[in-house]
């Protein structure tokens, strides 16, 4: 069977943020255009970020999927590893702040950057 892979920014039982990947099946359709099961969605929101930029640690207020539409952007977590995603990469960002935590930029979320010289345009869909 065909699937899609997700790749997830999640929030881990020690409150730190992590990546793992998940497939989704493509159980649906027709054998020329397989589809995956409708996904809940609330919104779409665009965003451009100039060259330089660089967000300060944070968390995903509500998950959403993200999608690289030009530019590259990397994804930095607390442990030091980071992970760029180009045009047509996508995440589901879905590391919130666990339940009753205050905020701790050294424990908690993840920072973003735009990389290399043409500015980031990225499209979230809420969901």
């Amino acid at each position: 069977m065909s699937s899609f892979t997700r790749v997830i920014l999640f929030t881990d039982t020690d409150g730190r943020a992590r990546f793992r990947e998940e497939r989704l099946p493509l159980d649906q359709g027709t054998p020329a255009a397989r589809l995956s099961a409708l996904q809940p969605a609330t919104g779409l929101q665009l965003r451009e970020s100039p060259v330089g930029f660089r967000s300060p640690f944070h968390c995903t207020e509500s998950p959403q999927w993200l999608f690289v539409l030009r530019g590259r952007m990397e994804i930095g977590l607390q442990d030091g590893s980071s992970r760029v995603f180009g045009p047509g990469e996508h995440f589901y960002s879905a590391d919130t702040l666990p339940a009753g935590a205050t905020f701790d930029p050294t424990v908690h979320g993840h920072w973003s950057r735009q990389v290399g010289d043409e500015p980031l345009v990225t499209a979230f869909v809420k969901g």
